[in-house]
């Protein structure tokens, strides 16, 4: 049984999923969001989110955490914003030692739904399917959060089966 903690990370809005890995079978155990607020300095707000991280491996103790990677952004600001919440989440899974994976948007496409420029809804469909989900996960940080701990258990299986002995190369 193999279980991960993916981020979609954010300074405002930081999306969680746990997705645990059971035999063939992918099960969401948790996800949602870490929120904090503009009245809130920048030194705060990363503070609140890594308590809120902290806190998420503490409880659900995954044997890896994956991060959405940081991708060229228009918006300087808004890449420094990401850039400082994936620090936030690449230092809480170093604090407990838990390895760290980095996906780019393409690659979490490309292994939830077999094509890397899919569109939102077919990864959410997607999500809905493989985790067996009545509903799309709200809000979208949420549902990004679990395609990246999808495209982790993925790529984690993938090597298993290719580095087993007798595997094929």
């Amino acid at each position: 049984m193999s279980r991960t903690l993916g981020i979609d990370p954010g300074t405002a809005i930081m999306g969680f999923g746990v997705v645990e890995e059971a035999g063939s079978t992918l099960r969401a155990i948790q996800f949602g969001v870490l929120t904090t607020t503009n009245a809130d300095s920048l030194p705060k707000r990363l503070q609140i989110l890594h308590a809120g991280l902290t806190d998420l491996i503490a409880t659900h103790q995954p044997s890896a955490v994956a991060v959405e990677s940081l991708f060229f952004n228009r918006n300087v600001r808004t890449a420094l914003a990401v850039g400082h919440a994936r620090g936030v989440a690449l230092l809480a899974a170093a604090q407990a030692d838990v390895p760290v994976y980095e996906y780019t948007p393409q690659q979490v496409k490309d292994a939830v739904v077999g094509y890397g420029k899919a569109t939102k809804e077919q990864v959410q469909i997607m999500i809905m399917s493989l985790l067996g989900l009545a509903s799309v996960p709200r809000p979208d940080d949420a549902a990004d959060a679990l395609a990246i701990s999808i495209c982790q258990l993925h790529s984690a299986r993938m090597t298993r089966l290719t580095t087993q002995p007798g595997a094929r190369r």
